[in-house]
C-alpha cells in the first residue's frame, strides 16, 4: 500500500512536465504572431519538448502533452517536422532557450529589464523544475554594446541534462565555449589530456540573474573554471548547465573582436586532443541515450525549418 502511494505521488510530480509543456507551447504560439520571422522558434520548442517528454522518467508522447485533438491536428499540419523527428534527432539546446529568444525578439536586446520582467511573469504561471530555467545571463563587450542572452538548462534529472549539454557542445555552442565544457564533461573533473578552458578579456560583462527573484548572481565555481570569471563562490554546478555558457557562446559567435582577445592558454588545447575530447563526449552521449531507451538516434541534431 505504501509503495503504491509513493508511486502515485511520484506520478503526480511528473505531471508538472505536461502542464508546463502545454503552457509554454500555448504562449509561444501566441507570441509567434508578433515578431516577424519567429515561427521557427515554435517549431524548435515543439521538438525540444517532445524529445524531453520522451526521455522523461515517466514518458509523455506529443499526444498526451497536447491533449486536445483539434489543436494537435492543427500543430501537425503547421509544424509537421517536430512530430516526425523527435524520436530520431536530438535538440541543440533546451526549450527555455527558445522562449528566451522569442522574448528578446519581442522586447529588443537593449531592454534587459523588460526581458527579465517578461520571463519572470511567465515563470509565475509555471511549476518549478520542468522545462523552465532559473537563471538568465547577459554578456556584452561594453556598456552600450549589443547584449547577448543565455539561460540555464531547462532540463530535469541528470540524464536529460547530460544529453542536452553534450548536444550543445557538439552542435550549437561557439567552439571556445564547447571546448571549455568538453574539458570537464560529463563529470566535475578536468580531462587529463585536454584543457580547452578560456580566459575572457577583462572588459567583458557577464552577469547572471535569478529570474524569479530578479537578483544578481555571482558566477559559480564551474563558470570560474570554464571561463576565467572572478568569483568567491564554492558551489560547482554541472559543467555547461549554467546560463553563462549560452550567453558567452552567443557573444563569441557574434563579436569577432572579443573572440580574438579570448585566450585558450593550455598547451594541451590542440587539434588532436580536441578531437579525442569530442569523441569522448560523443561516446558518453550515446551511452546516456541507451540508458534512457532512446535507441533510434540518426546522428543528426534537429534544425527548425519553417517558412514564416
Amino acid at each position: 500500500m505504501a509503495e503504491r502511494t509513493r508511486k502515485e505521488e511520484y506520478l503526480k510530480t511528473q505531471e508538472a512536465l505536461r502542464g508546463n509543456a502545454l503552457k509554454l507551447i500555448t504562449v509561444m504560439l501566441e507570441w509567434s504572431n508578433k515578431p516577424p520571422g519567429s515561427k521557427y522558434l515554435v517549431d524548435e520548442i515543439l521538438h525540444c519538448i517532445f524529445f524531453l517528454g520522451q526521455v522523461n522518467n515517466v514518458p509523455y508522447s506529443p499526444e498526451s502533452i497536447i491533449g486536445d485533438e483539434e489543436i494537435l491536428e492543427k500543430l501537425k499540419e503547421r509544424y509537421p517536422r517536430p512530430f516526425k523527428f523527435y524520436l530520431i534527432q536530438l535538440p541543440r539546446r533546451s526549450p527555455f532557450s527558445c522562449v528566451m529568444d522569442m522574448v528578446v525578439q519581442q522586447e529588443g536586446q537593449e531592454n534587459e529589464n523588460r526581458i527579465l520582467t517578461c520571463l519572470r511573469q511567465l515563470l509565475t504561471g509555471l511549476e518549478k523544475n520542468f522545462l523552465v530555467s532559473t537563471t538568465l545571463c547577459i554578456s556584452q563587450k561594453a556598456k552600450n554594446s549589443e547584449r547577448y542572452y543565455g539561460v540555464s538548462m531547462s532540463t530535469t534529472g541528470p540524464n536529460p541534462g547530460k544529453i542536452v549539454i553534450a548536444a550543445s557542445c557538439l552542435s550549437n555552442w561557439d567552439d571556445y565555449v564547447a571546448d571549455a565544457v568538453t574539458t570537464y564533461y560529463p563529470v566535475k573533473q578536468k580531462k587529463p589530456f585536454f584543457d580547452g578552458t578560456i580566459k575572457l578579456p577583462r572588459y567583458v560583462r557577464c552577469q547572471a540573474f535569478n529570474i524569479r527573484e530578479r537578483i544578481t548572481l555571482p558566477p559559480c565555481r564551474s563558470c570560474a573554471n570554464l571561463f576565467g570569471l572572478s568569483t568567491n563562490e564554492g558551489k560547482e554546478w554541472d559543467y555547461g548547465h549554467c546560463a553563462e555558457a549560452e550567453s558567452l557562446s552567443n557573444l563569441l559567435k557574434n563579436d569577432n573582436g572579443v573572440k580574438r582577445e579570448t585566450r585558450q592558454e593550455s598547451p594541451t588545447c590542440n587539434p588532436a586532443n580536441r578531437q579525442q575530447a569530442i569523441d569522448s563526449v560523443h561516446k558518453k552521449l550515446q551511452e546516456v541515450l541507451r540508458t534512457v531507451q532512446f535507441k533510434r538516434w540518426d546522428g543528426e541534431f534537429y534544425s527548425p525549418q519553417v517558412t514564416n
